[in-house]
């Protein structure tokens, strides 16, 4: 199975911004990708939630979820839309980080709330407060497609092992980690991260990202570390896109996850103990 990661450098601006991704969709397609995956909030990188609340929708009536939807259909791909900003249904006042799988027919295959909220100072002028403006998900989602089960997942979660290998152990043979991972600790962790799921889990990781400046209307424009990532089931890097926006291909063999685990068949291993006090 050929995949596509777009890397993008998403604006504030949702319209522009599904212009560029339904070009590289197209082209993505054109070069033999089955299964095409963007980054988190593809339609909008904003921080400001003033101009959130002015240009996002909800899910029902997102123009970017549905001229995406339409586009898998045209072209016949899977779509991991790794996730989109959307207004969530009155009394919540927050937004939803929500990433969507969408199948070659256009319908909806699976949805996914991001679980875990980045809510940390990683710099004396960097802090973050997630939570604050997105209401966290609480439920963990797989989805079953012809070239193997997607466990669905988006950025901060990559720091929290168990999601991963419950994803596994449920049936996830390809991870998902679309993200706008941030500059100060994308060059030390990002990669250590995304190679250790891999390993522990036996599974492909692919992890399209937002790279570089993003430009805004309103608000302090945001800068994130790029680098979309594709890692083997035996944790080798197949693909490490930099710094440069587009499209990047990658080959994924479904039977090498069966090998991983047959050589390491640690999602099998689990033991109970107790402690520590």
């Amino acid at each position: 199975m050929r995949a596509a990661l777009l890397q993008l450098t998403s604006s504030d601006d949702p319209h522009s911004n599904l212009r560029i991704i339904s070009d590289l969709l197209r082209m993505a397609a054109a070069d033999g990708a089955e299964l095409v995956l963007t980054p988190e909030v593809t339609n909008c990188v904003s921080n400001s939630r003033t101009h959130q609340r002015h240009v996002l929708c909800q899910e029902a009536d997102d123009p970017t979820l549905d001229a995406l939807r339409n586009d898998a259909a045209r072209l016949g791909v899977w779509l991991s839309i790794g996730s989109l900003a959307l207004k969530a249904e009155p009394p919540e006042a927050r937004f939803l980080n929500r990433g969507f799988l969408i199948g070659p027919d256009g319908m909806i295959a699976a949805r996914y709330d991001k679980l875990h909220m980045f809510d940390v100072q990683v710099t004396e002028t960097e802090t973050y407060r997630e939570s604050d403006g997105f209401k966290p998900g609480q439920t963990a989602v797989t989805c079953e497609t012809p070239f193997g089960v997607i466990g669905m997942s988006i950025c901060y979660d990559v720091r929290f092992p168990y999601l991963y290998r419950a994803l596994a152990q449920a049936g996830a043979e390809i991870m998902i980690v679309p993200a706008a991972f941030s500059p100060a600790t994308g060059p030390m962790h990002w990669n250590p991260l995304l190679r250790a799921r891999a390993i522990e889990t036996g599974s492909y990781v692919l992890a399209a990202a937002q790279g570089g400046q993003h430009s805004a209307t309103r608000g302090r424009a945001r800068t994130t570390h790029g680098h979309s990532l594709a890692v083997s089931p035996w944790g080798e890097i197949l693909l490490d896109a930099g710094q440069m926006s587009g499209i990047h291909m990658v080959d994924v063999d479904r039977t090498k996850v069966a090998t991983a685990r047959h050589k390491v068949p640690s999602l099998q291993h689990d033991m109970s103990f107790t402690g520590p006090a």
